[in-house]
This record gives C-alpha cells, sequence and structure tokens, in this order.
C-alpha cells in the first residue's frame, strides 16, 4: 500500500464521519463534510496524476 491509498482510505472515513447525520452534529451544517470532500478531491487528483 502506497502513501497515497493510505492518504485515500483516511480521507475517505474522514468525510464518512463527517456527516451530520447525528443530533448533536446537526447544528454544524455541512461544513466538515465539504472541507474533507474538498480534501478527499484534491487528493485523489494527485494520486490520479502520480504526483503521491
Amino acid at each position: 500500500m502506497g502513501l497515497g491509498t493510505i492518504l485515500l482510505i483516511l480521507l475517505i472515513l474522514l468525510l464518512v464521519g463527517a456527516v451530520p447525520a447525528w443530533p448533536y452534529s446537526r447544528s454544524w451544517g455541512y461544513a466538515p463534510g465539504g472541507i474533507v470532500g474538498v480534501i478527499l478531491i484534491i487528493v485523489l487528483v494527485l494520486v490520479l496524476l502520480g504526483r503521491i
């Protein structure tokens, strides 16, 4: 497993954990999931380009 694969798995898990589906996190809105989603897209593009 390369560094890129580990980063992708970690970011996907963070994205699932940031979804505002639980009562205590509903007031957060979509900001945590959106931020992690943007980071996931950036890392995915870098992996596909071979930079990571």
